[in-house]
């Protein structure tokens, strides 16, 4: 079980969190993140999942980010799960996680362009896809939707 918590734009966590999402998201595609993508982050919700590790500081096991849409629509983006943790449940916590942290915030459509092999994983959780699939980063994705109240 993760202990969640919301991450501060350029703290310490801010930068674990980029480096989680460089290893897992960016450096597999041979893409970096520019200062003016990270700048275009500063109102951004940072969600960070940690896990407890004996006698060490808690471990950020996956994140996500949450960026608003419009007052009814949040779009999930930059889903990361540490490599040593996927296929385990982090990324369920997750998800939900930011479900509920969108409804409480008022918000009732979580959306996202989800990755073409992330897809049945988004779609277990109540995820539909919408539209024909595009390109972004170089590689296939689609839109999807889930309606959370």
């Amino acid at each position: 079980m993760l202990d969640f918590r919301i991450i501060e734009y350029g703290s310490c966590d801010y930068h674990t969190m980029l480096e989680l999402r460089n290893e897992v998201l960016r450096k597999p595609l041979g893409l970096t993140f520019s200062e003016a993508y990270l700048q275009q982050e500063m109102n951004d919700v940072f969600i960070g999942g940690f896990l407890a590790v004996t006698d060490q500081p808690p471990v950020l096991a996956g994140c996500c980010i949450l960026t608003p849409v419009d007052e009814n629509t949040v779009q999930l983006r930059q889903m990361a799960v540490s490599p040593l943790l996927q296929g385990k449940g982090a990324g369920r916590e997750i998800i939900a996680f930011a479900e509920q942290y969108a409804i409480r915030n008022g918000f009732n459509i979580l959306t996202m362009h989800a990755r073409n092999e992330a897809i049945g994983f988004y779609q277990k959780l109540g995820y539909e896809t919408f539209g024909e699939a595009f390109t972004e980063v170089g590689i296939l994705h689609m839109e999807m939707k889930k309606q959370l109240l």
